[in-house]
């Protein structure tokens, strides 16, 4: 299946998630069908695509359990413009701290990151001919006017000789001088109110232009990369390719909410420590519901953005958001627990599986690591106990358990080149069996 398709199937969006995701099948499908609604949206009429409003998705489940991971899956796959910001990390507007616009202009940054991406790729073989231009122009010299036609059939004949030699990497230790651009100050923060984001890029502009670019000598491969980011700005149109991301924002762009339940005032609790909670909830009620956001790029509006707010709601449960909140988000889904089969299946399955990533990393050091099916077993085991024991960490606790049976292995890997690994139950059981049985150590130690 091909990666960055606009157009999949509810069916093959699923497909793809199940190669990084275990079990949470349910999640998958709301997911995967909210996405093709709206790709179903952009065929309609322009009256009809102003009516169909996204269906925001409320996702319940414990810390791990694979939340975060199918929405960033989802948008990595696709291309758009996703972000995920804790709910818990704003603060009611005349607080100070980070207001609810903040996750909209960070939104924006993204997507114009994403589209010079995209164009940069598109215009490739452009990009690639004015990098070697300009260092062709370093090494050759142009002719004056008025040269011989032999002399200009001698400089065509170099500069052919030289590309191909630019080409083959063999010019890469020349050393050549470039202009590079003066450091870039940058202190619009995504906190900052547009207002005053815009008498900041003001004095920013004045103070860029005293010293606009310098000259430093660096090698042809170096300077490879320091023209590359020339090139893409003077070959791309700024102001198109901030429409395109706003156009990439407001037609697909995704919010992924985490800890929304911190926010969330339980019916059953008697004193309200942080009265701001309530006020975050109505901050972010007109985003969700659909207005215009003031960033770098320009106005955004919110309307057709898909929201995806997640948590583990132990303390509070989703009715306890205020009512307005709660209708913007209709579709619910409740993820699984992890059990010891699920926790064997994600340390094995997907492609970006935890036991692949521990191989390759110590294939760096020429040591080859392997694992017996019965150790897998028992550190699925271990890691579903620990997280029955104290809190539910979900997948997360797999980490922390392969962490402390390799900790050794790793720690003398540069010294093991040539050697082979097997990881099997004795080792397993060495490392973990004491710190499990033990209720205080499985606490502080895993």
């Amino acid at each position: 299946m091909t990666v960055h398709q606009k157009n999949l199937t509810p069916k093959e969006i699923v497909v793809y998630l199940d190669r990084y995701v275990i079990s949470q099948k349910e999640a998958k499908k709301t997911i995967a069908v909210a996405l093709r609604n709206r790709w179903r949206r952009m065929q309609l009429s322009p009256e009809m695509q102003k009516e169909v409003m996204p269906k925001n998705i409320l996702m319940i489940g414990s810390t791990g359990v694979g939340k975060t991971e199918i929405a960033r899956r989802l948008s990595s796959m696709m291309r758009l413009p996703f972000v995920k910001v804790e709910a818990s990390k704003f603060t009611e507007v005349g607080f100070v701290g980070r207001d609810v616009e903040s996750m909209i202009r960070d939104l924006a940054l993204t997507s114009l990151r994403l589209v010079r991406e995209e164009e940069n790729e598109k215009n490739q073989g452009k990009i690639e001919a004015y990098i070697e231009n300009k260092i062709i122009e370093k090494l050759l010299p142009p002719l004056p006017e008025g040269v011989s036609e032999q002399k200009k059939l001698d400089y065509d004949r170099a500069f052919v000789q030289m590309q191909e030699r630019l080409g083959r990497g063999e010019l890469d230790h020349l050393r050549i001088e470039v202009d590079i651009p003066a450091a870039q100050i940058d202190f619009v923060g995504a906190n900052v109110p547009p207002e005053m984001a815009s008498v900041q890029e003001s004095i920013i502009k004045v103070i860029g232009t005293m010293d606009k670019k310098k000259k430093k000598e660096v090698t042809v491969k170096e300077a490879k990369k320091i023209l590359e980011a020339e090139a893409s700005e003077t070959l791309l149109d700024e102001e198109k390719l901030k429409d395109k991301a706003i156009q990439k924002i407001e037609e697909g762009g995704m919010v992924f909410i985490d800890e929304i339940d911190k926010i969330a005032v339980p019916s059953t609790s008697t004193s309200r420590q942080d009265p701001s909670k309530e006020g975050v909830q109505r901050d972010l009620l007109p985003i969700v519901e659909g207005s215009t956001v003031n960033t770098k790029i320009g106005t955004v509006r919110t309307d057709h953005i898909l929201f995806i707010a997640a948590g583990a709601f132990h303390l509070s449960k989703p009715s306890d958001l205020i009512p307005e909140l709660q209708g913007r988000f209709p579709l619910r889904v409740e993820l699984e627990a992890l059990d010891e089969e699920t926790l064997y299946r994600i340390l094995t399955e997907p492609a970006n599986s935890l036991i692949r990533q521990y191989q390759a990393l110590l294939a760096v050091e020429g040591v080859t690591l392997s694992f017996e099916e019965s150790a897998l077993r028992l550190i699925a085991k271990y890691s579903a106990l620990a997280n029955e024991k104290t809190e539910d960490i979900g997948a997360r606790r797999l980490h922390t358990i392969m962490e402390k049976i390799l900790d050794e292995i790793s720690y003398d890997a540069d010294e093991r080149s040539g050697d082979s690994v097997n990881v099997d139950d004795r080792l397993v059981n060495e490392k973990l069996e004491k710190i499990v049985e033990s209720e205080d150590a499985t606490r502080y130690i895993l």
